[in-house]
């Protein structure tokens, strides 16, 4: 006859994808009681794993089946009701993170304009000045970083302990600690979270990291003005914010409702980045072509009273480079993309390092 014991040694075979720990030891299932035929049993995963759930239910059942005496299992799910209703009730507290010094935040007002491109060698490039460094992709709905740098196919591991205690080891590349939803789902898998689920898995992002005292956070935000920006706006005492355009009209248009959303919410602004600028064709580097308009980004930083950062050239490298997992910041640091990546790290730092 099947007992408690016997359940709880095979469910050691399902594992987290990140740690390759056992739900047992990770205390993320709970509450097994036996009642032949039936297993009971309770799943209560932390929200950055989430994503794995479909996959560890169906191991769970697929383990329990294969004794002889079981032919149902059922398993209720703990969503950690009481964690979320703490974190809700905390409003919009700014709660600092230990061992951060500054928080900064990219954002765009619609996709399609770079924004992931620029955290991700803002990051390198702040990293190659000899500062502690994170990136932080809480795009929930478009991680692109991970295969950005080159680390797709790595999965963080989870500290030791149960629940709230455990913390997620950000994957480390180009000197970069790096934490994305990209990790903990399967390509091709979409999110559809919002309200308590979004907030609550963007609180562990931020709180249930071993960042490990970094000079700057970097953190790429969604495009738009979601939920996901409005909770991270309200979460983390953000040093300054980066709002990334490109030249056209239409890209104006969203990237002012981005400026108001961070204005109403109280957020810094350090200024505007023009990506897509113009292009540097590689047989003729001396030529610079207008391809998508000009002057969006000083217009935009104009209007706001807000200094144009850096204007982002188009350059076969950037592209090629990304798609293969190599930041152009490290693959190419001469190429005038690199350089003005180079610059906007160095304005960054003289406003922050002294403080």
């Amino acid at each position: 006859m099947t007992t408690i014991e016997d359940a709880n040694f095979a469910l050691k075979k399902v594992l987290d994808a990140g740690s390759q720990k056992n739900v047992i030891e990770l205390a993320w299932i709970k509450n097994v009681r036996v009642t032949i035929p039936r297993v009971i049993l309770t799943l209560s995963l932390p929200s950055f794993a989430n994503s794995q759930r479909d996959r560890i239910v169906q191991e769970v059942r697929g383990v329990l089946l294969d004794f002889e005496d079981i032919d149902d299992v059922q398993i209720e799910i703990d969503n950690n009701p009481q964690t979320e209703s703490q974190n809700q009730s905390k409003g919009p507290e700014l709660q600092k993170i230990d061992g951060i010094r500054h928080i900064i935040a990219v954002s765009s007002g619609k996709g399609g304009v770079g924004k992931s491109t620029i955290a991700v060698n803002l990051a390198c490039s702040l990293a190659k000045l000899g500062l502690k460094t994170g990136l932080l992709d809480a795009d929930i709905y478009g991680p692109n970083t991970p295969s950005m740098m080159g680390v797709s196919e790595q999965n963080p591991k989870v500290t030791e302990g149960s629940g709230s205690d455990q913390r997620l080891i950000p994957i480390n590349k180009y000197g970069i600690s790096l934490v994305s939803m990209g990790f903990l789902i399967e390509e091709g898998q979409p999110v559809i979270w919002r309200g308590p689920m979004l907030n609550s898995i963007i609180r562990q992002f931020l709180y249930q990291v071993e960042w490990n005292n970094l000079d700057f956070l970097v953190i790429d935000l969604p495009p738009g003005t979601g939920d996901a920006q409005i909770s991270l706006s309200q979460s983390v005492p953000i040093a300054g914010a980066i709002v990334v355009t490109t030249p056209q009209q239409v890209s104006l248009q969203d990237a002012r409702r981005g400026l108001a959303m961070f204005k109403q919410l109280g957020v810094p602004l350090l200024g505007i980045v023009e990506n897509m600028s113009v292009f540097i064709p590689p047989d003729m580097p001396s030529k610079k072509y207008e391809i998508f308009g000009k002057g969006g980004g000083q217009i935009l930083a104009k209007e706001n009273d807000l200094p144009l950062l850096a204007q982002i050239p188009i350059e076969i490298p950037l592209v090629d480079e990304s798609n293969r997992g190599v930041p152009i910041s490290i693959s190419h640091p001469n190429k005038d993309s690199s350089i003005a990546f180079t610059n906007l790290a160095q304005l960054i730092q003289s406003q922050f390092v002294n403080r």
